[in-house]
């Protein structure tokens, strides 16, 4: 049984061949966000097959509002996963397990204020995004469920995140399994069974993340050889909490942009009525699963970077950047030419609408290659948020989500308006984001050419 303590054990990718570091490490996260892409995709599939295209349209419009009033936890997650990626890699004990001790008291303290703010600002949010009278309560229901049972999707985040700073992906990945198998379940014992609807899946996706999360925390437990977790370090520590929330928060805000945008861009789309607000929903899940393995390889370059820059080993960074970049390049080169070839199929499972399934399929090929210029994006941004600069990736996003995306979708659909199309093409929100993700791919590269990422670690 050693095989089996060494396969759940952390990981040290500050020696042997960068890139098998960095496979070996993506390929169960890989897995595992696959697992957690399926919370939402089960919830769509469940709900648009067994309640309808408007319960599928509600389900979709709740996604914007949930990312955006989740950041904080994103800027916990991000900032101890690079905290404790460096202090592993230095082999700085004390402070490895201080910092994880304060990243747990503030998810708690998060997770409470979260509970309160977020259950009673959901429905005003969706009305003033011009959520259609046909969906707000089916809506709101989601989200008031989703917030009041927060805290499981809180930790998990976060305790799976210091998982990962300590180069174990495999145990984070079988927690989320075990989770995901209980939400399909749930799933359709609530929504087929006892005819909850979206707040059927709303509770199953809740029940199944507490369960991850504290799946997650026994096996920190249990890890005493290589930090401790008593409840003197539970108590915030300023260094290390203004740390965590100095590296973290520009990450949070980075969510929160990209969150801001599509909250925006949905008021646009929310415009088109509910049929396009329907397709929308079933892209975003089919691009969900496109973006995994992207997002997969920038979590691993940022742990990949955190070890090498906490040991002092700064060539091995750009040498694991190079490797790190094409791998992710061409992951998603395959991933996408799949989705190209099985898209239809791929629509079909959410719903049996056949104008829907073509109108879909439309968006997800204006998409397409978009997706590749993502790989080189999140993978060098993740080296250096790893080396510890969560800033320059932030402005980066700023302005490709910001600057770029929103108003390019807006000049578009008015651009586009005609006698047949009073409202505009609904394809420019696609082409906008397409558009911004080409420019996010061009400035990150410059960007980590520049270097100054090279001189922000802890030290």
């Amino acid at each position: 049984m050693e095989w089996l303590k060494k396969l759940f054990a952390p990981v040290d990718m500050t020696v042997g061949r960068p890139w098998e570091d960095i496979l070996i490490f993506t390929v169960p996260m890989l897995i595992g966000n696959i697992a957690q892409q399926l919370y939402n995709t089960v919830d769509s599939v469940v709900v648009g097959n067994y309640v309808g295209d408007n319960a599928l349209a509600a389900v979709g419009s709740a996604g914007p509002i949930l990312n955006l009033l989740i950041v904080l936890f994103v800027g916990i997650s991000v900032g101890a996963g690079i905290m404790v990626s460096q202090y592993f890699g230095a082999r700085n004990r004390e402070d490895l397990s201080s910092t994880i001790g304060n990243s747990i008291t503030l998810t708690a303290i998060a997770s409470l204020c979260m509970m309160v703010f977020a259950t009673l600002a959901s429905r005003p949010l969706l009305i003033l995004l011009r959520t259609p009278d046909s969906i707000l309560d089916w809506c709101t229901s989601y989200l008031r469920i989703l917030f009041i049972g927060i805290a499981g999707m809180a930790f998990y985040n976060i305790l799976s995140g210091i998982l990962r700073g300590l180069g174990d992906s495999i145990s984070a990945l079988v927690y989320l399994v075990v989770a995901s198998v209980l939400n399909i379940i749930l799933d359709l014992v609530f929504v087929i069974r006892f005819e909850m609807g979206v707040a059927g899946v709303a509770l199953a996706t809740v029940i199944a993340q507490a369960v991850s999360a504290f799946l997650c925390l026994m096996k920190l437990m249990r890890m005493k050889e290589y930090f401790d977790l008593r409840p003197s370090y539970l108590k915030v520590a300023k260094r290390h909490a203004m740390n965590i929330l100095r590296l973290g928060v520009p990450s949070g805000v980075t969510q929160a942009i990209m969150s801001m945008a599509m909250l925006v861009v949905q008021s646009l789309t929310n415009s088109f009525g509910e049929q396009f607000i329907a397709a929308n929903v079933i892209v975003m899940r089919v691009d969900g699963f496109a973006m995994l393995p992207n997002f997969s390889f920038g979590t691993a370059m940022t742990t990949y970077a955190g070890q090498n820059v906490g040991a002092g080993k700064q060539d091995r960074v750009s040498q694991g950047a190079k490797q790190g970049t094409l791998m992710a390049m061409g992951v998603s080169t395959v991933v996408t030419t799949l989705i190209l070839l099985l898209g239809k199929n791929l629509m079909g499972i959410f719903t049996n609408t056949e104008s829907l399934v073509e109108l879909s399929m439309r968006m997800m090929q204006i998409l397409a290659v978009g997706y590749i210029a993502v790989a080189v994006t999140q993978s060098l941004s993740g080296v250096m948020r790893g080396a510890g600069d969560t800033m320059t990736p932030m402005w980066i996003s700023i302005f490709s989500t910001i600057i770029c995306r929103v108003p390019i979708a807006y000049g578009l659909v008015y651009l586009t308006r005609s006698a047949q199309y009073p409202k505009g093409r609904s394809e420019s929100i696609f082409i906008s984001l397409l558009i911004s993700w080409l420019l996010g791919a061009l400035v990150t590269g410059i960007f980590y050419r520049r270097g100054k990422w090279k001189s922000k670690g802890l030290g």
